[in-house]
């Protein structure tokens, strides 16, 4: 297994540090377009509410889970390569980690 390349958004690095689970990531996503066409139908169809709630419950969870792979590649990669370089760039990364999970946590 390859180690990305560190990617931020100020930088101009080719390789996203979830490279290595890109097309994992790309099925996930993939999945996740079909069940909400599913829902999308169920509703079409007058399918049962408990049995649509069912489905969006799950629905949400997915990208939730590829959320959690690509804030795991980022932390292994970005955050700790970050934290090698400096203090300075170690606090950056770790102040930006910190606004994406409070955004996320909608906090």
């Amino acid at each position: 297994m390859t180690t990305a390349a560190p990617h931020h958004e100020h930088e101009h690095t080719p390789v996203p540090g979830y490279a290595d689970h890109k097309a994992d990531h790309l099925a996930r996503l993939n999945k996740i377009e079909g069940q909400v066409r599913g829902i999308s139908r169920m509703v079409t169809d007058d399918r049962y509410c408990i049995d649509v709630l069912t489905q969006i419950s799950a629905a949400t969870r997915a990208p939730q889970e590829v959320a959690l792979g690509l804030l795991d590649a980022h932390v292994r990669g970005c955050v700790t390569t970050a934290a090698r370089t400096g203090p300075a760039r170690a606090e950056e990364k770790y102040a930006e980690l910190t606004g994406t999970l409070r955004r996320a946590l909608r906090l």
